[in-house]
């Protein structure tokens, strides 16, 4: 790993010290071995100082099936003060790309506990968004817009690069759930994402309007050229019905219209 990280505020080069590179390696090989649930996090191999971490929506949260990709960004003197907290991805619970007011992050040095690890700082995010009190940086939603930003959310990180690098593993993970969707919505004959759209259920709807898939409208089209067909063998056998009954009538009517009369061209009585 690189010692050194970029201030963005100053446009420097700042210089990891020795204390903080050792705790970073400290903290990234404990990760490594002793994994947290619901949370990932690793360094930028150029940069010690700015790790990147994934938090995985937890099971009866509005936040279930949905990864947040989000940022620290440690000072040089770390572990004596705390680093910045970013979150990258939409959730409906923190605004993106925005310094969060934590009492694990920078707003709170006064707070801060230099024995607190990477691990620490991440659980205690994990906790913080599946809570809803207020503070410097988050938003207001409904569960509804949370489980919708879920939903987009992998497609969202799929376009990070630095989210495919670090994450590797959850990167193609979502690339195999694309392609698999993406083969199911061909099989059912539905239209491409490209003429498609998702509406805010999660429902696929195509350009028309009309609801998309199995169950959709690919099986209303089928039953409705059924029933057309057989409104067509139904008039059919009335017609000929009707045309028998004309005649059955007529013969009933005058001898003459039997099979063996003159009007047949047999011969008369």
């Amino acid at each position: 790993f690189s010692h050194f990280s970029v201030d963005h505020d100053s446009v420097k080069m700042v210089a990891a010290s020795p204390q903080a590179v050792s705790r970073l390696k400290k903290d990234y090989v404990k990760l490594m071995k002793e994994p947290i649930p619901y949370v990932r996090a690793a360094p930028l191999p150029a940069n010690i100082l700015e790790w990147h971490y994934i938090i995985i929506g937890a099971p009866n949260t509005p936040y279930e099936g949905g990864q947040y990709h989000g940022k620290l960004v440690f000072p040089s003197d770390f572990p004596f003060k705390p680093p910045s907290i970013y979150m990258i991805t939409p959730s409906g619970r923190f605004q993106t790309n925005t310094r969060l007011c934590l009492s694990i992050s920078d707003f709170h040095p006064d707070t801060w506990n230099p024995a607190w690890t990477v691990g620490t700082i991440v659980t205690g995010l994990l906790s913080f968004m599946n809570d809803t009190a207020p503070t410097l940086g988050s938003i207001t939603t409904t569960d509804a817009e949370k489980k919708q930003l879920a939903r987009k959310s992998k497609t969202f990180n799929i376009k990070d690069r630095v989210f495919c690098e670090l994450f590797e593993d959850l990167a193609e993970s979502i690339k195999s759930e694309m392609s698999a969707a993406a083969a199911e919505r061909a099989a059912a004959g539905v239209r491409s994402p490209q003429t498609t759209s998702e509406d805010g259920d999660g429902s696929t709807k195509s350009s028309d309007g009309e609801a998309a898939g199995v169950g959709g409208g690919g099986t209303r089209g089928v039953l409705s050229s059924l029933a057309s067909n057989l409104v067509v063998i139904a008039g059919v056998v009335l017609l000929a019905f009707a045309v028998r009954y004309v005649i059955l009538s007529a013969q009933d009517a005058d001898p003459a219209y039997a099979p063996g009369g003159s009007r047949y061209g047999g011969q008369g009585r």
